[in-house]
């Protein structure tokens, strides 16, 4: 029979929490990679930036809350980044810009930061 430890198994569920936002930013800018090839107005544009939004949404969300375990200036400055991605994302969605780089960017650095 195996016994785990509560400390073995909140690691486990935290290394597998991190392990999923590091697969979703990497689809996010896997999608935004594609659209910025195909073009603003393409369908894939549309589709990278709504999953983009709403993986930052989460994001965010989560950064908010109490229950978070981030450091509070970390979670302020990942809050402050994820609202400049919003805002990003909704000027191209606008056709104000094309910025899709500085949107990969930024997901790439936020992404190989997650340790």
């Amino acid at each position: 029979m195996y016994q785990f430890s509560y400390a073995d198994i909140q690691t486990d569920s935290v290394a597998d929490a991190k392990d999923r936002e590091r697969q979703l930013l990497s689809r996010s800018i896997d999608m935004l990679t594609t659209a910025s090839t195909i073009g603003a107005r393409s369908k894939e544009a549309i589709e990278a930036l709504h999953f983009t939004d709403r993986l930052w949404t989460t994001l965010i969300e989560d950064l908010g809350s109490p229950e978070n375990a981030l450091p509070r200036e970390l979670r302020a400055n990942l809050i402050s980044i994820g609202l400049w991605v919003l805002r990003e994302a909704e000027e191209v969605r606008q056709g104000r810009s094309e910025n899709f780089e500085g949107l990969i960017e930024v997901s790439q650095i936020i992404r190989d930061g997650i340790q």
